[in-house]
C-alpha cells in the first residue's frame, strides 16, 4: 500500500471544518431555535410501539459473541427485513 500526501491535506481540511463549526455554533447559540418535525417524525417519536431495551439480554448475547456460540439464522433477518421494508412502503403510501 502506498502512502501519499492526500493524508495530511485531509487532516487539514478537517481541522478547519472543525473550526468552522465552532464560529457556527458560538454564532447561532445566541438565538432561538425553532424545529418543526414532520408528521411521521411525531408519529414515531409519540407511538409507545417501541420495543424496551433489554440490557440483559444485550449482554447474554454480547458473552454468545465472546464465547463464538452466537448464530445468525439468515433466514430469520430475511424476513424480518422484508417486513420491515413492507411496512415502510405502506406507511409512505398513506401519507
Amino acid at each position: 500500500m502506498k502512502i501519499d500526501s492526500t493524508s495530511t491535506t485531509a487532516s487539514t481540511t478537517v481541522s478547519n471544518d472543525t473550526r468552522n463549526r465552532g464560529s457556527v455554533s458560538k454564532a447561532t447559540s445566541s438565538a432561538a431555535a425553532e424545529v418543526h418535525l414532520s408528521e411521521l417524525a411525531t408519529h414515531l417519536h409519540s407511538s409507545g410501539d417501541a420495543p424496551a431495551f433489554d440490557a440483559t439480554r444485550v449482554a447474554e448475547i454480547k458473552q454468545a459473541i465472546a464465547e463464538g456460540r452466537f448464530t445468525i439464522n439468515a433466514e430469520a433477518v430475511a424476513d424480518r427485513l422484508i417486513e420491515s421494508a413492507s411496512e415502510l412502503i405502506s406507511s409512505q403510501r398513506q401519507g
